[in-house]
């Protein structure tokens, strides 16, 4: 078995699935800083193979809690353009180094956290032309794919559709549980499900679960607005540190 023995990562990696558990539970967005935190600590390709499968045991949860509000109309333009989005994922990763990917990893970061910070919505009185959603797509694939952080181009799409809070997340746990599915030859054809990894999935696993099940309870008695601002700063501290770790 060879597994890790610092303390510090089973600390940092602990925080990061419940973030995803939250996210996965309603609290949309918070899972984006997971594969940044990981990166911290471990190869984020390695870190993002590790997760997904934690995801997709997620999913199950959050796509049964929510399975009655959704919009078939953003999943069909969006997934299109995720399919799009992830190939292109799987062949930066396939053709660049580990410090490479950490500097993306921490771009991302970076550049979601400020976008959250900055307070930008979608006008909601604009309606836009559905390609538009395939671009969106694309991008939530691309950032799926590289570090799971594909909530927030998908919410730039939804969040300018004027859904309710319940139908955003029904339709935001569908799509994220179909890419998810659909990430899993490109995770195998980078090699990354060996055993030592597979080991790490399975001791998460049960911390995932019950934070899912957490968020789907929490989610419906308080704003999750409160928690994003917090968040925000962690992914933009965790990004500079990436990419100040990937050049030096």
């Amino acid at each position: 078995m060879n597994l890790p023995t610092d303390p510090l990562f089973y600390v940092v990696a602990t925080l990061a699935i419940v973030l995803v558990g939250l996210a996965k539970g309603g609290f949309a967005g918070l899972g984006a800083a997971s594969i940044p935190m990981l990166a911290l600590v471990m190869d984020p390709i390695r870190a993002a193979a590790m997760l997904l499968p934690i995801l997709m045991v997620q999913d199950v949860v959050s796509v049964w809690a929510f399975r009655k509000t959704y919009d078939a109309e953003t999943l069909y333009w969006m997934i299109p353009g995720a399919i799009v989005g992830i190939g292109l994922g799987w062949w930066l990763a396939a053709s660049v180094s580990a410090d490479a990917i950490r500097a993306a990893v921490g771009v991302i970061a970076v550049g979601f956290g400020t976008y959250r910070l900055s307070g930008f919505k979608p006008k909601p009185d604009r309606i836009f032309p559905h390609w538009i959603g395939s671009f969106w797509g694309s991008v939530a694939g691309f950032t799926s794919q590289i570090a799971h952080a594909g909530g927030p181009p998908f919410q730039v799409w939804a969040m300018s559709r004027r859904f309710s809070h319940t139908v955003f997340i029904g339709t935001s746990s569908i799509f994220f549980a179909v890419i998810n599915w659909l990430k899993v030859p490109a995770y195998v054809a980078l090699g990354q499900f060996t055993w030592d990894n597979m080991q790490l999935t399975l001791i998460f696993l049960l911390i995932a679960i019950i934070s899912t099940l957490a968020g789907v309870v929490v989610v419906k008695r308080i704003d999750p607005a409160q928690f994003f601002g917090i968040i925000s700063w962690l992914m933009v501290a965790v990004g500079v540190t990436l990419l100040y770790a990937a050049v030096t």
